[in-house]
């Protein structure tokens, strides 16, 4: 079986950082910009404006990463993690590393104090939505999400 080590990227994991955040971009219809994909992840590190979860194989070989971002609830008072982003290289995926990665996304937000956690997600993403679904995550009903390009 295959094991998994979720830490806490920093700017020295910037490297292996870069083909996964590419390839999640990939997955999205995105080009590939590794030069792009270097910059936007070294300036939220730099800067502290994000807080990403690197996932390793037991081998060391980078399997997958998850981007958290601040966000607050006036109502609440509180302090949310916006789980922006979150990928497992294909040949990764089954093997726990999406689940990892989530679960230790969960205990940050527990560490952080903060209310909980939010996410979006592709409607055809069904095999994430069940990934999520099964560790609790709850589909949002009440409130609908709207986008304004600037």
């Amino acid at each position: 079986m295959t094991s998994v080590q979720v830490r806490q990227a920093t700017t020295a994991d910037i490297e292996a950082l870069i083909p996964l955040f590419d390839g999640y971009r990939q997955f999205y219809k995105r080009a590939s910009d590794l030069d792009g994909a270097r910059a936007f992840l070294t300036e939220r590190l730099e800067r502290g404006e994000s807080v990403i979860f690197l996932a390793l194989l037991n081998d060391g070989t980078p399997a997958g990463f998850t981007q958290l971002y601040p966000i607050f609830s006036s109502t609440a008072m509180q302090r949310r993690w916006l789980l922006n982003d979150l990928f497992v290289t294909p040949e990764a995926r089954k093997a726990g590393v999406g689940r990892a990665l989530l679960t230790r996304a969960q205990t940050h937000a527990q560490e952080s104090h903060a209310r909980g956690l939010m996410l979006q997600t592709a409607v055809d993403n069904v095999p994430a939505q069940r990934l999520y679904e099964s560790l609790g995550w709850e589909r949002d009903n009440d409130f609908y999400v709207y986008n304004l390009s600037v």
